[in-house]
């Protein structure tokens, strides 16, 4: 039996993980799954594990008041010391760019576990734009024995910067999340799933749009609503 553990602390990588977990978790014969959350968001990472009922089997809860970057990653590093040294597990799986993730993927290279990154090779070309995640996925990207790339071109990045092994193209996850999450809702009539969607009128065409949080402001999130509108006209 192969032991995978999973790290994760933000809403984001909660969705984008949560149908990898479940996946995993359904062959329980092959995998012992052990999930450790870092808490860096809180309550909107509790929500999702709650949607998708996963629960973590750690907790190092780190979120605080006016947290800074020192402190989540150095939080993070030594809650992850404990838990990998203790669990030992066979591959750790990170997430995307976060300062979780660069704190995960640091512990694991440190106690020399072999690293997955979920959503590798994305790149600005701007080390501080965005900040800090362009510099957290390049340098978990150099750490990482195994690249599962959510685009051709993010192929392309890592082969750009030397990496060229252990790299798939497996597209996004955050579409196999919401069709998880569609069949949830469909094959349970729990209110827990439906409460979450419950400000919605399914007797419309819905239409899913996702953003990182710099962008659902401002010119940002002008140009989304735009690209959208055209969109709708020309399609519907």
């Amino acid at each position: 039996m192969k032991k995978i553990l999973f790290i994760y602390g933000t809403r984001p990588e909660a969705i984008k993980m949560a149908p990898l977990v479940k996946e995993f978790q359904k062959n329980p014969n092959i995998f012992k799954v052990v999930v450790c959350l870092t808490g860096q968001h809180r309550q909107m990472l509790d929500q999702i594990n709650e949607f998708f009922s996963i629960k973590g089997d750690y907790d190092l809860n780190l979120m605080k008041p006016n947290q800074t970057l020192f402190d989540i990653v150095s939080g993070c590093l030594l809650g992850l010391k404990d838990c990998l040294e203790k669990e030992k597990p066979d591959l750790v799986f990170v997430q995307g760019d976060t300062s979780t993730v660069l704190a995960g993927a640091l512990a694991s290279y440190f106690l020399k576990l072999p690293l997955a990154h979920l959503e590798a090779g994305l790149r600005s070309g701007n080390k501080y734009s965005p900040f800090p995640e362009e510099g957290n996925r390049i340098l978990t990207g150099h750490i990482a024995d195994w690249h599962f790339a959510p685009t051709e071109r993010a192929v392309k990045n890592l082969h750009s910067e030397g990496i060229t092994k252990n790299i798939y193209n497996v597209g996004n996850t955050a579409i196999d999340a919401l069709h998880l999450g569609l069949n949830l809702i469909k094959k349970n009539d729990e209110c827990v799933y439906k409460n979450f969607f419950n400000f919605l009128d399914f007797s419309k065409r819905i239409i899913l749009v996702t953003g990182h949080r710099r962008e659902s402001f401002g010119v940002g999130f002008e140009h989304i609503c735009k690209a959208y509108s055209t969109y709708c006209r020309s399609s519907f």
